[in-house]
């Protein structure tokens, strides 16, 4: 049997405050990865200890035997019954906040302690390092011994999605008291950094989606001008390669590789600042993203993009804000059934539409004439178009569809998986069954017009989510029968 050497494991300690019970989490934290960094560093100078390596990621247990009595309009903050509830927790610096609130609710709300101690997963020795720069783990091969002999690591069978899918079986009856496993949450921080080129500490609790670059000039333009203003509130901008200005002139070098989904943040204290990032086209980036950034529990995310005008009664330049999705995307079959309906969130409709009449300075029966609302199909085809049309028209209309593009419904759909409170603003960029298509001149003129505005009302947007209750955002509609307590 091999023998494995680890830090010292200590009792679970209970907890009535939730600032003590996350610097708790924390030193566990950060005494379990700083014990796996220096025996790595060790073998990585020295050859491989003749032990097995293995540190633990910190936990917080709940266990209640009676009922909540809790405003029945939370959706958060509570267990639905009487049982034993956990989550295993990572970058506990990272979450703090995050954690800090959660973990608070779940006290005063069940007037009972939290336990916090080591769990039973152990951490990857991967994400152990991730964060400490100039070291990386070697490939398989690379080092002069199986590294997997000596340090753990990422295990498929803790890194899905079976909490948010409400797939998950608990083996000993405890149930999630997170939707995410720590593990999960690694995976995702480290697939940020890598298809972002920012550090997940950047991100900001809003999200703008786009699908064109154009749009981050106008961003960049925006923060600028932001960070000229004492007053804004905005403190810093950051770029691809982690540059980051806190002066509006400051000259910036971005990272000369350009990611797969480049990222920028306007950041504000506390998070509350807009993230944009431009995905790119098509549902399959649509879903990589927000299945990562779904871990960092975003406020809110929107998308704000081009698409194609279905109408001949709309003109180019026109908003779309979708009330529903047709789901031809394709992405998430598997995880969220086609026959699951993606209800219109109240509180993301008002915001979008209030901000469409400030930027556009048009309301009420006015506002009709630039603003459609209704269904948005969501494809995985770019060309559709060359294809026998009989078959895809017919279903168009048949849904009442008014706007067609390839991601919207996509990041719809994973913000209804994952409780990401989500809403789409289109703005029309071609009108292919009416001969209008999206050609060189065509655009340009478009682009120069309609870009600045349609960014300005996704800002608007957020700023008006940002101020409002979190309790209002997250609505009952994003949560199923028995829920996780952590949003």
């Amino acid at each position: 049997m091999t023998q494995i050497l680890s830090p010292n494991a200590p009792k679970p300690e209970e907890f009535s405050d939730a600032t003590a019970a996350v610097d708790r989490l924390t030193a566990l934290y950060d005494e379990a990865v700083g014990f796996l960094r220096k025996h790595f560093q060790a073998a990585m100078d020295g050859g491989p200890p003749q032990t097995r390596i293995r540190a633990f990621y910190p936990e917080v247990r709940f266990t209640t035997s009676t009922f909540a009595h809790v405003d029945t309009r939370l959706s958060f903050g509570h267990v639905s019954s009487p049982g034993t509830y956990s989550a295993t927790i990572t970058r506990p610096d990272l979450f703090r906040n995050y954690l800090i609130q959660q973990i608070g609710l779940l006290i005063e709300n069940h007037a009972q302690p939290v336990s916090i101690g080591p769990s039973d997963t152990p951490i990857p020795i991967h994400f152990a390092v991730a964060t400490n720069e100039g070291v990386s783990v070697p490939q398989e091969g690379a080092a002069d011994f199986t590294l997997r002999d000596v340090f753990d690591v990422p295990d498929l069978s803790t890194t899905n999605d079976d909490i948010v899918n409400g797939t998950y079986q608990p083996l000993d009856g405890t149930q999630p008291l997170a939707p995410f496993t720590a593990q999960r949450v690694d995976y995702s921080l480290a697939r940020l950094a890598h298809y972002t080129a920012t550090d997940p500490d950047h991100f900001q609790c809003h999200v703008l989606f786009t699908n064109y670059q154009f749009y981050v000039t106008e961003f960049e333009e925006y923060a600028r001008a932001m960070l000229r203003d004492p007053d804004s509130g905005y403190t810093a901008f950051v770029s691809t390669g982690d540059e980051e200005i806190t002066d509006g002139d400051a000259p910036l070098n971005p990272s000369p590789k350009t990611p797969q989904m480049p990222t920028y943040h306007l950041k504000r204290a506390n998070g509350s600042g807009i993230t944009l990032v431009n995905i790119g086209v098509g549902p399959s980036n649509a879903k990589t993203a927000t299945d990562h950034i779904a871990v960092l529990r975003p406020h809110a995310w929107l998308m704000v993009g081009h698409c194609a005008g279905l109408r001949n009664s709309q003109a180019l330049g026109d908003f779309v804000l979708a009330h529903a999705y047709l789901r031809e995307d394709h992405v998430l079959d598997d995880d969220l059934p086609v026959w699951v309906p993606i209800p219109a969130l109240a509180e993301i409709q008002i915001a979008l539409e209030n901000a469409v009449a400030q930027v556009t300075r048009l309301e009420g029966y006015e506002l009709k004439r630039v603003m459609r609302t209704g269904t948005v199909a969501t494809i995985d085809n770019r060309n559709w178009e060359l294809r026998d049309q009989s078959g895809p028209v017919q279903r168009l209309s048949q849904s009442r569809a008014v706007a067609l593009d390839m991601e919207s419904a996509t990041i719809a759909a994973n913000g209804y998986r994952f409780r990401v409170p989500y809403g789409t603003l289109l703005c029309v960029s071609d009108k292919p069954l009416h001969g209008e298509l999206k050609l060189p001149g065509m655009a340009s003129d478009f682009y120069k017009t309609q870009v600045s505005r349609h960014l300005m009302i996704g800002i608007r947007a957020m700023e008006q989510l940002r101020d409002m209750p979190l309790e209002r955002i997250h609505s009952r509609k994003l949560r199923s029968f028995e829920e996780t307590a952590f949003l």
